[in-house]
C-alpha cells in the first residue's frame, strides 16, 4: 500500500528525455491550454493510457463472453461519459481514440475560459489558484481539476469575488465571450476534420472500404 506521508506519482515520464517531435508536439499543447510545465501533459497520457489498456483487456473478455467484463465495460464508459470524455452511446472503441486534448478540455481551468469567465486561458488559472471560482458552492483552488457533467453547470464566481461586478475592468465582455467561443469552435472543426481525413488515408492505404464497416 505504501507509506500515506509519501504519495506516489501518477504519471509516467516519456521513455526518452530528448525527442524533438514530441517535445514540440507537448510545448503547443502546454501553450494552448496554459498549462504550468510539462507533467500535466504526461499526467493526461496516462490517464488516456490507463483507460486503453483497461478498454483493450476488456474487448479480450468480451470475445471470451465474460459476464463480469460486460459489468466492468459499462461501468467503464460510465465513468468517461461521467467525466465528459465520451459522449452518450459511446462504445470501448471510442475510449482508444480518446486524444490528449479530449482529456484536457475537462480540466477546470478549461471550461473557466471555455465559460467566458476569463479573457485568457492563462488569466482562468489565475481566477482559479486566486480563489475567484466556486463549484457546487464551495471555492476550488485546483486548475487541473477533471470537472464532471454535471459539476460543470455549477461553476460561478465566488460571491466576495470582485469579478461579480459586471463593471470589473478584468471582466471579459459578452461580445468577447462569443469571438472566443467562434474561434474555439473553428479550431474543433479543423482538428476533427484533420482526423477524420488522417483516418481516411489510413484506411485507403489498409485497403478498407466503407462496406468492410458496414459489414
Amino acid at each position: 500500500m505504501g507509506d500515506p506521508k509519501f504519495s506516489r506519482k501518477t504519471y509516467d515520464t516519456p521513455s526518452h528525455p530528448w525527442q524533438g517531435e514530441r517535445i514540440k508536439a507537448e510545448v503547443e499543447v502546454v501553450r494552448a491550454f496554459g498549462l504550468k510545465n510539462k507533467t500535466e501533459v504526461w499526467k493526461a497520457e496516462t490517464i488516456l493510457r490507463n483507460l486503453r489498456k483497461q478498454s483493450r483487456d476488456l474487448q479480450a473478455r468480451l470475445r471470451l463472453d465474460d459476464a463480469q467484463a460486460k459489468i466492468e465495460a459499462d461501468a467503464l464508459l460510465a465513468k468517461c461519459g461521467r467525466l465528459g470524455y465520451l459522449t452518450v452511446g459511446a462504445t470501448l472503441n471510442d475510449i482508444l481514440t480518446l486524444k490528449n486534448e479530449d482529456v484536457l478540455s475537462r480540466r477546470l481551468q478549461t471550461i473557466v475560459y471555455e465559460k467566458g469567465y476569463a479573457s485568457t486561458i492563462k488569466q482562468a488559472r489565475q481566477m482559479i489558484t486566486h480563489g475567484h471560482i466556486f463549484m457546487n458552492g464551495h471555492k476550488v483552488t485546483v486548475p487541473g481539476y477533471i470537472v464532471t457533467r454535471l459539476e460543470e453547470s455549477t461553476i460561478e464566481f465566488n460571491p466576495a469575488s470582485p469579478f461579480t461586478d459586471e463593471m470589473h475592468p478584468m471582466r471579459i465582455s459578452s461580445e468577447q465571450a462569443a469571438a472566443n467561443a467562434a474561434v474555439r469552435a473553428k479550431a474543433e472543426a479543423d482538428r476533427a476534420a484533420a482526423d477524420a481525413a488522417a483516418a481516411r488515408a489510413d484506411a485507403a492505404e489498409a485497403g478498407i472500404t466503407a462496406e468492410d464497416g458496414v459489414n
